[in-house]
């Protein structure tokens, strides 16, 4: 078990680092907020039969509040660290190692009845059960565990972006608010079930009906346009809102669609109810390493 805190932009965010044990989401104590798709499960799948290792943590959040386990990593943390490193997108990191088996016990007594949202990583997770399923073995086995970052909900250094969509082909949308720029466009869509639009050097805000703008802008823009074909044939993503405008000034793609900073706690509770967002939903940032830590899925498992 490990504390893992990364500095960039001026903030700071500090991680549990542990092995979780995987469970099926319908027990409900691992909780996915975005569609999947076949094509990236098999790739990582072949990966896990290939190394027998976990090489990157998954991300998941959960709610501290009461738990005292923020409180406990902000202890561990105010010691210098056993490794600090670089990492991409000018990140420092620093980690400590947690090997005392009290503080082990309270962090499992605190968050066993605690349900995870996972962040980031759901093709990931889901082969990771795949993976279980075919090596088998008993509840305790390497195998039926991940390897894990956890962060709670409420640490201020969590930042999570919008992914904009670009469509490669479609039809013009009209009947949205006009608007002058990129910049105008986005800041109207803050505090708004609304999605921005880009097409033949104009922009627009689409007001939509609903209560999350990524599911309606997908229901009543997006599918309008592509029917029942699978839209990862037809959307590129970006987080990066002038890429998208490039992408279409370059006749990659037909239009571009923009969207607010999602409300992590508004996808927490759709999770809880059962409810997905399409893929690429969430942009969390910025992403663990790989390679920090490694977990051996086998007998001899250690992290």
């Amino acid at each position: 078990m490990y504390v893992h805190e990364v500095e960039f932009d001026g903030r700071v965010r500090r991680d549990l680092v542990a092995s979780l044990r995987l469970q099926p989401y319908a027990d409900r104590v691992v909780l996915p907020h975005e569609r999947t798709h076949p094509g990236p499960k098999e790739d990582r799948l072949a990966l896990l039969r290939a190394t027998k290792v976990s090489l990157e943590p998954l991300w998941f959040l959960y709610e501290g509040v009461g738990t005292g386990v923020p409180e406990l990593l902000q202890r561990v943390a105010s010691r210098a660290p056993a490794v600090a490193f670089t990492g991409p997108e000018d990140t420092e990191h620093r980690f400590w190692v947690i090997s005392d088996p009290a503080i082990h016990a309270t962090v499992h007594a605190s968050l066993e009845q605690h349900q995870l949202l996972i962040a980031d990583g759901h093709h990931r997770y889901e082969t990771a059960l795949a993976y279980a399923d075919e090596v088998g073995g008993p509840p305790d086995a390497a195998s039926r565990f991940t390897l894990a970052l956890l962060t709670d909900l409420a640490d201020p250094g969590l930042v999570v972006l919008p992914t904009h969509r670009v469509m490669k082909s479609g039809i013009a949308i009209t009947g949205g608010e006009p608007k002058g720029s990129l910049g105008e466009a986005l800041s109207s869509l803050r505090g708004r079930v609304a999605a921005g639009a880009y097409r033949n050097h104009q922009y627009q805000v689409l007001p939509l009906d609903g209560d999350v703008a990524l599911v309606e802008l997908h229901e009543q823009v997006i599918d309008n346009i592509i029917g029942k074909r699978n839209p990862e044939e037809f959307l590129l993503y970006t987080r990066d809102p002038a890429e998208a405008v490039r992408w279409v000034d370059e006749g990659v793609g037909t239009a571009a669609f923009f969207l607010d900073q999602p409300d992590l706690q508004q996808v927490l509770n759709l999770a809880r109810q059962g409810k997905t967002l399409p893929q690429k939903a969430t942009y969390f940032h910025p992403k663990p390493p790989s390679g920090m830590v490694f977990d051996r899925l086998e007998r001899d498992r250690r992290l």
